[in-house]
């Protein structure tokens, strides 16, 4: 018999908790012979952790993790993955938006041969805004960064013990983990759903946490900037040597008079932002390749309510 783990960060969620816990109940757990369901407190400042002791004490497949500060949902995963003892788990997050019953799909999609199993969001019930900016990340993901994205990404997915295995032994650092996922590849799934309005709570996905999102996506799963450093600098040398050739001709065969001190000024300052994007890449590379040496743990656990691998 196959046991199902459901993997649920929590971030100040201390008002969603109960109606989930329930919606779990309703559309889940009937379905599910043999399930665990590991709820990790990422540091939340709210109730949220009282909240999920106070479940646990009414359910004994809930185990509750508790964070020692915000490292992030990724990182909360990751720990989630580390105490989980199913053979798939499934991700969920904690704000109710997506279905519970998708659960049951990714978990027969899974049964069906499946190492992967993507939720992917056919429609959303979201602002114009946040749809076009989601389809913007995900669209710059697609073409510079993880071709197998998506088009309209996901949030919730399921996986087998194998991938959870390769997660683990990458064991990286200001990264993302759908996109460590993808990269895996092993055999995948998809269903697809409609992701609805958020009803409780409100967002704690900050506009610094998405751009940080962004750059950890692309530098660490594109050689892009790499790339475009490189391009940039052969596109200025090659207009560089061509602007020369022009002010000597001209000098010559028309009598020009060099001066263009607005031109020169110009040039210099582009050519300057030049620099300083270089720098500012280089810099994020050397800035993750020391944050990786010092082996500092992606997560640290304050308290659990269970031993590992119980």
């Amino acid at each position: 018999m196959s046991k199902l783990s459901i993997v649920i960060p929590v971030y100040f969620n201390q008002d969603s908790l109960p109606a989930l816990y329930q919606d779990l109940k309703d559309k889940v757990f009937p379905k599910a012979p043999d399930y665990e369901i590991i709820f990790v407190d990422d540091g939340s400042e709210d109730n949220s952790y009282q909240v999920i002791l106070d479940l646990a004490q009414k359910d004994s497949k809930i185990k509750a993790v508790k964070l020692s500060r915000n490292f992030g949902s990724h990182a909360a995963i990751l720990a989630g993955l580390s105490e989980s003892t199913g053979d798939c788990v499934a991700i969920k997050a904690a704000d109710m938006q997506e279905p519970s019953e998708l659960i049951i799909d990714m978990y027969e999609c899974w049964k069906s041969g499946n190492n992967v199993v993507l939720a992917v969001r056919e429609k959303r019930e979201d602002s114009r805004v946040s749809r076009f900016f989601a389809n913007l990340y995900y669209g710059i993901i697609r073409k510079i960064a993880i071709p197998s994205m998506p088009k309209s990404g996901f949030d919730m997915f399921l996986i087998d013990r194998r991938v959870i295995q390769v997660l683990e032994l990458m064991d990286e650092k200001n990264t993302s983990i759908m996109g460590q996922v993808l990269w895996c590849g092993f055999k995948r799934g998809i269903v697809y759903y409609t992701r609805s309005k958020r009803i409780t709570g409100k967002s704690r996905w900050t506009l610094g946490k998405k751009i940080k999102l962004v750059l950890d996506t692309v530098l660490g799963f594109s050689y892009f900037p790499v790339r475009f450093i490189s391009i940039m600098g052969i596109l200025f040398f090659l207009f560089s040597i061509g602007y020369l050739k022009l002010i000597v001709l001209l000098r010559i065969f028309v009598g020009f008079p060099v001066e263009g001190w607005s031109a020169l000024m110009v040039v210099l300052l582009f050519s300057s932002g030049i620099i300083m994007l270089t720098l500012g890449v280089l810099g994020e590379y050397i800035w993750r390749t020391l944050d990786a040496s010092r082996n500092r743990p992606v997560f640290i656990i304050e308290e659990k309510t269970h031993k590992k691998g119980e």
